[in-house]
């Protein structure tokens, strides 16, 4: 008898607890319904009716266009909602899908600023506002989705300084903040992004340039064109042996280069420093830069004559050294080379 109690004891429990997970789950999913039903409301235009008529009401959310479920739980996972041509704001709600991995909406034309309760999204690792109308500044509290590991707000209207907390997030690889109006200083917390990759900061108004960046190392492409840098180059630049492209074209950085630029950077493949102030000889030992594909160094004011090692640059496909004070004639080795381009 007592086994026989015991046994219906348990029994019951095991169906309080179905009906207790099934009771949360069905709230759950409801809550992300809800949740991408404010979306819905907050779009004013939606030219090629994605979201205005295909998400409706009586089929499962993750039947909608743009929505990508978990197959266990049935919870949000991700949004993409990139290239619909939709028009609206983000509004807070969005901050109740809190399953969400990955969250797109680039080329389009939301505008406003980000609500605060994405904060909240702390499985987020993916976040892409690439070439909208947000305005404002750049969120700091970005710097609390610990597991955040690409942010991309290119192409949109930020302005003001960039956020130091943002560069607290121990997994971040990404970062894209080209084409905006931010200002003042990158950064030294840079330094703290140990699993950075790559990093894009063009066409913004952005004056210095950290030492801290050459301790990264893990970082492939530093880009940071059309800016207003000033000063030297840090020399721990040149001892990054993982970088593969160092793009600073349009500043106003000055100084020489060093003439062993090339021994500590054996994977780089593209070099742009065109239009900047970079004064002296050439390097003589450029031919260390074995898989050098790319060198834009125009525009500046080296002299002295070009090093006819730099015809060992056998992967080289385009070189452009115009507009400088250089002296001499080409030599003949750099005419061996295949595919090269002036």
């Amino acid at each position: 008898m007592q086994a026989m109690l015991r046994n219906r004891i348990l029994l019951s429990i095991v169906l309080l607890l179905i009906q207790y997970w099934s009771t949360a789950a069905q709230t759950s999913i409801s809550t992300d319904h809800s949740a991408l039903l404010a979306l819905k409301s907050h779009i004013t235009n939606d030219p090629q009716n994605m979201i205005l008529t295909k998400w409706s009401t009586p089929s499962s959310i993750c039947n909608w266009i743009g929505v990508t479920c978990g197959a266990r739980h049935l919870r949000v996972t991700a949004l993409n909602l990139s290239y619909m041509d939709v028009t609206g704001t983000i509004p807070p709600e969005l901050g109740n899908l809190s399953f969400l991995v990955e969250l797109h909406f680039r080329n389009n034309s939301f505008h406003g600023t980000i609500p605060q309760e994405l904060s909240r999204l702390r499985r987020l690792k993916i976040l892409n506002f690439g070439f909208n109308n947000f305005k404002g500044t750049i969120p700091s509290w970005l710097g609390a989705v610990s597991k955040l590991q690409i942010v991309s707000l290119y192409g949109n209207q930020f302005s003001g300084l960039i956020p130091t907390n943002i560069f607290n997030l121990s997994a971040m690889q990404q970062i894209d903040l080209r084409f905006n109006d931010l200002s003042g200083s990158i950064p030294r917390e840079i330094g703290n992004l140990t699993m950075l990759k790559s990093i894009g900061l063009d066409s913004n108004n952005l004056k210095e340039f950290p030492n801290e960046i050459g301790t990264l190392d893990q970082l492939e492409e530093i880009s940071v064109q059309d800016n207003a840098l000033e000063g030297h180059l840090p020399g721990a630049i040149f001892n990054m042996s993982s970088l593969t492209a160092l793009a600073l074209t349009g500043n106003s950085l000055n100084g020489r280069l060093p003439d062993n630029i090339c021994q500590h950077l054996p994977s780089i493949q593209k070099l742009y420093l065109s239009h900047n102030q970079f004064v002296g000889p050439l390097p003589s030992k450029l031919w260390q830069c074995k898989e050098l594909a790319a060198l834009s160094w125009g525009y500046n004011n080296f002299s002295g004559s070009i090093p006819k090692n730099i015809g060992n640059l056998t992967q080289i496909k385009y070189i452009h050294l115009g507009y400088n004070n250089l002296t001499g004639t080409i030599p003949n080795e750099i005419g061996d080379l295949p595919k090269l381009e002036f």
